[in-house]
């Protein structure tokens, strides 16, 4: 298949895993056989889990960051097996950057599943559980939720609070100790929030909270082998390229300390010439944010596989994609 639009690939991370995502690629072998392959690299049955659970299980970080690795992997095979077209420009949202290296063919997958299950480790033992936490500010401009949280957080206490993730315009998520999230939120209220939600989740990623796990993840990253990526892709901590390894490896540690510049990814991938950008793992999360960020760009999720070859029939003949719902996503 020839492909005459510039799309793009983007891959989800945490928060879009559900029992059963899988199901809908029963006809794409190259899906069981991702699966198969990570599951003997990690000693896991991976398939069972995504489809039998337990859901409590499958949303242990330890779990949730490998799984959806190979789940985006599994579905960007199932598209290659469809044709030869590339996407030219690549990203990744938090953990999903991790799938687009693997994707890109900077990174192996043999050593990106246990790099991600030492990411989730650091990461969870880096704050106690209880300690931190993370909420969603949904209707206020950037500039104000980082007024927010330079108002809330406290040198003398030690407590803080920091933006997360910039997911699209008027949806912004903070992290940092539980008490100044908590403050944050009746602040960010005060100041005209649409709405503020705490979100369910054990780690308060992308803040300085992270330093111990990064620190863990600059060690670790010393002995992985990565390569210039064929394809190139937008970081999350500059929404730069690089093509450098060792450049790589160190945006790769500032990602678990510093926001991920969601929005301002799409906007690059927008002005570069993108028309389409395909959302390569289950749920369409990341369609939802996207289309918040420029309704020019067509969003192509792919829950399974009929959309998987609507995608493809999109791409071929120029059309338009059906708006997706957004969503929060903590990535």
């Amino acid at each position: 298949m020839k492909f005459p639009l510039k799309f793009a690939c983007v891959f989800p991370g945490q928060g879009s895993q559900s029992l059963g995502m899988m199901k809908g690629y029963a006809d794409f072998p190259v899906v069981r056989e991702t699966f198969a392959e990570a599951s003997d690299i990690l000693g896991q049955d991976f398939w069972a889990l995504v489809n039998e659970g337990p859901a409590d299980k499958l949303n242990l970080t330890i779990n949730t960051q490998p799984l959806m690795l190979m789940a985006g992997i599994a579905v960007f095979r199932a598209w290659e097996s469809l044709g030869d077209a590339k996407p030219v420009f690549m990203a990744g949202h938090s953990l999903g950057e991790y799938t687009a290296l693997v994707a890109s063919e900077a990174l192996l997958l043999a050593d990106a599943l246990p790099l991600v299950c030492f990411r989730a480790e650091a990461m969870q033992q880096a704050v106690p559980e209880g300690i931190g936490g993370m909420a969603a500010i949904l209707g206020l401009d950037d500039e104000v939720v980082r007024a927010v949280c330079n108002e809330v957080t406290d040198s003398s206490s030690g407590e803080l609070l920091e933006p997360a993730n910039f997911n699209s315009p008027g949806q912004i998520v903070v992290a940092g100790h539980k008490n100044a999230v908590l403050r944050g939120m009746e602040l960010a209220k005060s100041r005209g929030a649409k709405r503020v939600l705490m979100l369910p989740v054990s780690v308060p990623s992308h803040c300085s909270l992270m330093s111990r796990a990064a620190d863990k993840m600059r060690q670790q990253l010393e002995d992985v082998t990565l390569k210039s990526p064929k394809i190139p892709l937008l970081h999350n901590a500059d929404v730069q390229q690089h093509d450098n390894p060792v450049a790589i490896k160190e945006i790769l540690v500032q990602q678990l300390c510093r926001p991920v510049r969601w929005t301002e990814t799409i906007r690059a991938f927008a002005a570069a010439g993108i028309s389409h950008v395909m959302e390569c793992g289950p749920g369409k999360v990341l369609s939802g944010l996207n289309k918040h960020v420029d309704r020019n760009l067509q969003s192509l999720a792919l829950p399974d596989g009929a959309a998987l070859q609507d995608a493809a029939s999109i791409l071929m003949q120029g059309g338009e994609s059906p708006t997706p719902v957004a969503r929060v996503y903590p990535g």
